[in-house]
């Protein structure tokens, strides 16, 4: 995967739940990284359609591997102010050089 390819700038974000004084549960984002990666969304191509497994993935991002950081399924991604959760994070051929993730986007209620 070339550099070029890699033109999206992604934050990888941890979600902490913690108790302020009151008692309260507060939810706080920690940001683990903010990298470049590579983003392809859902279409309708033979390669997506091959990936039924992962039916509800909406967006796939592949970026270089990071070192000390274990990427997984509880983390969140956000990328262009929108919110993506993280159904699966694999390495790409186990060379441990890039990380393919699939996630689905994060879309908010309206009241």
């Amino acid at each position: 995967m070339s550099f070029g390819k890699m033109n999206v700038r992604v934050d990888i974000i941890l979600t902490n739940s913690f108790k302020d004084a009151e008692g309260f549960a507060v939810n706080a984002d920690t940001t683990i990284a903010s990298i470049r990666a590579y983003k392809e969304d859902k279409h309708g191509s033979e390669r997506w359609a091959n990936m039924a497994a992962f039916s509800s993935a909406t967006t796939l991002f592949r970026f270089r591997k990071i070192p000390g950081v274990n990427v997984d399924t509880t983390m969140a991604i956000v990328c262009d102010g929108k919110r993506y959760n993280i159904i699966s994070a694999e390495d790409v051929r186990g060379r441990r050089m890039y990380i393919e993730i699939f996630a689905e986007r994060i879309t908010p209620s309206k009241k």
